[in-house]
């Protein structure tokens, strides 16, 4: 049975005022915990704990991002994610109990946006959030605002003005985070980035624990652009490798 909430906090000091965001989450110790912590950041809440109402409330009522357990009644989260990508895109964060890396993979590859494995702290949850919501407004910006040109290297295109990427001439369909990924890469391509410069230019996360999101988001945009194309340095951070001259 779903479980709804709606926020009514008026608190006018925290970056999330009036974004809403919807937590779908079976487990109404941790969905409750959630909730309680982004209405104290000023977001407005509603939650679901199953698969069918998380997709009902999302068409209802259009949340800015949606927080999402992989593990749920109904159908799992994955297919919550599927199926709201489908009727809007949307910001997903991913939420899953196993630090199971092909649990992240599939997740970021139906579209999420990011992941955090449970146990997690509340403040870094909520860090998460601004910062995705923040990526989100920087890429809306960019499409009002584009770059002109398009970046070649190699058969790899990236196209800043639609934010869209072709590798031998066939689209490439990347998440916002992966896009931003790859065009920091491409920024300085043969260059070595090192996890925690490549955390902290396209997610705003300055702390070394969110490590292991950059790896499991090359691994991702790896699989999609072809592995040969980002390199690794072992205990470093990686590099985009691009053609000879």
């Amino acid at each position: 049975m779903e479980q709804t909430h709606t926020s009514h906090n008026t608190t006018t000091t925290t970056q999330g005022a009036q974004r809403r965001v919807l937590v779908v989450e079976d487990d109404p110790t941790i969905v409750d915990a959630i909730a309680a912590r982004l209405r104290a950041e000023g977001f407005l809440v509603q939650t679901a704990q199953d698969g069918p109402a998380a997709v009902d409330t999302a068409e209802a009522w259009q949340p800015d991002l949606l927080i999402l357990d992989i593990m749920l009644p109904g159908f799992d989260g994955l297919e919550v994610c599927r199926r709201v990508q489908a009727q809007r895109p949307v910001p997903v964060m991913m939420l899953t109990a196993r630090d199971d890396e092909t649990d992240m993979l599939v997740g970021l590859g139906v579209g999420a946006d990011d992941y955090m494995t449970k146990p997690f702290s509340m403040r870094e949850l909520a860090a998460r959030v601004h910062v995705l919501l923040r990526r989100v407004e920087r890429a809306a910006l960019a499409a009002t605002t584009p770059r002109s040109g398009i970046l070649r290297l190699g058969e790899l295109e990236i196209d800043h003005a639609q934010r869209r990427v072709r590798v031998r001439s066939e689209d490439v369909h990347l998440t916002p985070t992966e896009f931003d990924l790859l065009v920091c890469l491409a920024n300085t391509p043969r260059a070595v980035l090192s996890r925690e410069q490549l955390l902290a230019e396209v997610w705003d996360w300055a702390d070394a624990s969110g490590t292991r999101t950059v790896d499991s988001h090359i691994k991702a945009l790896r699989r999609k652009i072809g592995a040969e194309r980002i390199r690794t340095v072992h205990g470093v951070g990686y590099a985009l490798e691009t053609p000879n001259p």
